[in-house]
């Protein structure tokens, strides 16, 4: 049994005037527990709208998401969420935003202070319990949405793009310590992502997604050894895998611009 499934998932919205659009179709997917699987695809194909249906911040207009062979439709603690921008309090210390989410769980102050410790540790943050976001910078901001994510031990870590933000060196440095993190926590994580490169470093498999509808156009394995150092990014069977996972992505990247320029005609005529 698969720890995460989606099986057709579809998603339509209306627009102003009343026409329909559809965002995913067909959409079905199956991560094992302790599985890395990240989503690419070209601008507006849905990733982020999965992620959201997966997370239970989003109904789907059909199909079902199962954790561990059980519907689910809310969103609840068995499923925590990474976002591309910091999403820390900016009046809580670092260690009360860890502790957040266990607060809004009922845990006591003190209980939640002694289980967020650890994980600061994890991530790399111990000594900074009382620093406030300001005092951070971008990359550490990460690390403490990640060490709150870890906390309440979910059973799915979601990731929408967390290091889009990042400068391109902390960004390969962060991708390093998320596969340190990953390694410990044993966590299934579902990552949303617009680099290639970040993609098949962290993952087990690389998911490649359609133009808008979105749907699976290739479910790529990633055959490079663990563990991964950064400089597995140079070599030849590294950039074999980029270079496939990219033929795809352009193709669809040019559908999409196409389409874009047909709508952009029909509307000027």
């Amino acid at each position: 049994m698969a720890e995460l499934e989606a099986r057709d998932i579809e998603m339509e919205y209306e627009r102003r005037d009343g026409t329909r659009v559809s965002a995913l179709e067909g959409v079905t997917l199956a991560i094992e527990k302790s599985e890395f699987v990240s989503i690419v695809g070209p601008s507006g194909c849905g990733k982020t709208t999965l992620l959201k249906i997966v997370n239970g911040l989003i109904t789907p207009t059909g199909g079902t998401i199962l954790l561990q062979g059980r519907p689910i439709s809310q969103n609840s603690r068995d499923r925590a969420m990474v976002f591309q921008d910091s999403s820390l309090f900016p009046w809580f210390s670092v260690a009360r935003n860890v502790a957040y989410g266990l607060e809004c769980q009922g845990v006591p102050a003190k209980e939640a202070r002694r289980r967020v410790q650890p994980y600061l540790e994890m991530v790399g943050l111990a000594g900074f319990e009382q620093h406030y976001p300001y005092e951070l910078s971008g990359g550490m901001q990460q690390r403490a949405n990640l060490a709150r994510a870890l906390v309440v031990d979910p059973q799915v870590l979601l990731m929408d793009e967390p290091f889009a933000s990042l400068d391109a060196q902390t960004r390969e440095m962060m991708q390093a310590e998320l596969l340190d993190i990953w390694s410990q926590s044993k966590k299934t994580v579902l990552f949303i992502t617009h680099q290639i490169n970040e993609a098949i470093y962290l993952s087990d498999r690389v998911v490649v997604m359609s133009a808008r509808p979105g749907r699976i156009l290739a479910d790529l394995r990633i055959d490079i050894p663990r563990p991964r150092t950064l400089a597995v990014k140079r070599g030849d069977a590294f950039r074999a895998q980029e270079d496939r996972v990219w033929q795809l992505i352009e193709q669809q990247a040019r559908l999409t611009m196409k389409a874009t320029q047909l709508r952009t005609e029909g509307a000027a005529g």
